[in-house]
């Protein structure tokens, strides 16, 4: 090993995550700094309550409420607060000084990360966070370096393990909704309030980078089309497995090519929301917590990227990947590199995402209403593929699939369907990808 100084890191935050950073840098030190080149010196841990219980037992000296003098005195400043305050500001007092950044805080890249990537620009410093996407996933740096020379064409992906473990338990153990999150929660997969989960604010967050990067563009969060998995039921889920398909709640990033001839150029659309995909698709195969993220470009086709999305010590592998890299650069020399945001593309409104659903109706129970009802896709431009028809009491289950149309008429189609004397109830409406 060469004579470099030690290198001052300063951890924020000692939950699962964070603990489980402090105890393989202590643990795993002089490996670690074999690795680098130079001593990681662990100075201390910010936290609120250095009284409070954790999972793994830290050295009382260096547990500090005191977090700006913390990262004061830091060369790499490890955030694993989560929320936005105070990590950002703590974050931009460290870029301002010169240090670097490591942070797992998803919520804060995607509402913030061109205000910190430029923070860093401007100091010539660097803010890694690969733990902030998928967990123990190496997403970010195979987007950012792997496929820097290839056109990303599409990013779709299972991003949030707690609604992937509720919706495979909806499958395979024919569980409620509610009784899934239940168990999920009681297994630590999910919080007290599981609103970002099971609303889908988690997964949009990861939409944002991932759209970021892949398209180098910025997407803003509040571009990002939003849908949790609280609208889908039991017979949502049967109907899904009756034609051998499962239903997951995906992230989707996709550059929409300019075909129009009028150089308009290309756009980006990212969404979030839940998909039927054929048992067959490699995402169907995803179960219990586990992430997996499929990435299509155009020369090197289709990667997949599986592993655990959550956990300590998995997210700290991530998060200590990131800090050897950018240890690394403090020993070689060199600026951190910049976000690259160059291509600048427009971002499509959601209604203009193309797309095949299958829509489940209640309907009148007497002859002419399917006519009638048909005639409303006709009528918005909407072709149908398949219909499939239940007898009931007074009531008929209409189920029909389209062919691709825009979300802007399937939208337009759902508000004739819902102002239509013989329809009872929408009872569902699934995006299917083959």
């Amino acid at each position: 090993m060469n004579s470099y100084r030690s290198l001052r890191i300063a951890l924020l935050g000692a939950g699962s995550v964070g603990a489980q950073v402090a105890r393989l840098l202590l643990e795993h030190g002089d490996e670690l700094a074999a690795r680098v080149g130079a001593p990681l010196e662990l100075v201390g841990i910010g936290v609120r309550d250095v009284d409070a219980k954790r999972d793994v037992e830290l050295p009382r000296e260096l547990l500090t409420d005191d977090l700006a003098t913390l990262v004061a005195g830091a060369d790499i400043v490890v955030e694993l607060l989560g929320g936005i305050e105070p990590a950002r500001t703590l974050l931009l007092d460290a870029l301002a000084a010169g240090a670097d950044v490591v942070t797992a805080n998803k919520a804060l890249v995607a509402a913030h990360g061109p205000e910190l990537f430029q923070a860093a620009e401007t100091v010539g410093a660097q803010v890694a966070y690969e733990a902030a996407v998928g967990g123990a996933i190496p997403i970010i740096r195979p987007l950012e370096q792997s496929l820097a020379g290839d056109r990303v064409m599409r990013v779709m992906g299972i991003v949030n393990g707690t609604t992937n473990f509720i919706l495979d338990r909806m499958h395979t153990e024919g569980s409620s909704l509610a009784d899934a999150l239940a168990i999920a929660t009681e297994l630590g997969y999910a919080e007290a309030d599981p609103t970002a989960d099971i609303e889908g604010y988690d997964a949009a967050s990861k939409a944002t980078i991932l759209a970021s990067l892949a398209f180098h563009t910025e997407v803003p969060a509040e571009v990002v089309h939003r849908e949790g998995i609280t609208a889908v039921t039991d017979a949502m889920v049967a109907q899904a497995e009756r034609n051998g398909r499962v239903l997951k709640l995906v992230a989707i990033c996709e550059r929409l090519e300019d075909t129009s001839g009028s150089g308009a150029g290309d756009r980006v659309s990212a969404r979030v929301h839940p998909v039927s995909l054929p048992s067959t698709h490699p995402l169907a195969a995803v179960r219990e917590a586990k992430n997996a993220i499929f990435v299509t470009a155009e020369s090197a086709g289709d990667l997949m990227f599986y592993g655990a999305g959550a956990g300590g010590p998995e997210t700290a592998s991530a998060v200590l990947g990131d800090l050897v890299s950018i240890a690394r650069r403090h020993v070689l020399g060199g600026p951190g590199a910049a976000a690259s945001t160059h291509a600048d593309l427009e971002i499509a409104p959601f209604g203009d995402v193309l797309a095949r659903h299958e829509l489940g109706l209640t309907v009148a129970d007497r002859p002419g209403v399917l006519a009638s009802v048909a005639r409303l896709f006709a009528e918005h431009d909407v072709s149908v593929e398949s219909v499939r028809q239940d007898p009931g009491d007074g009531f008929a289950s209409l189920v029909l699939g389209t062919h691709t149309s825009t979300e802007a008429r399937i939208s337009a189609v759902l508000r004739a369907l819902g102002a239509h004397d013989d329809v009872e109830r929408i009872d569902s409406v699934i995006r299917l990808i083959d």
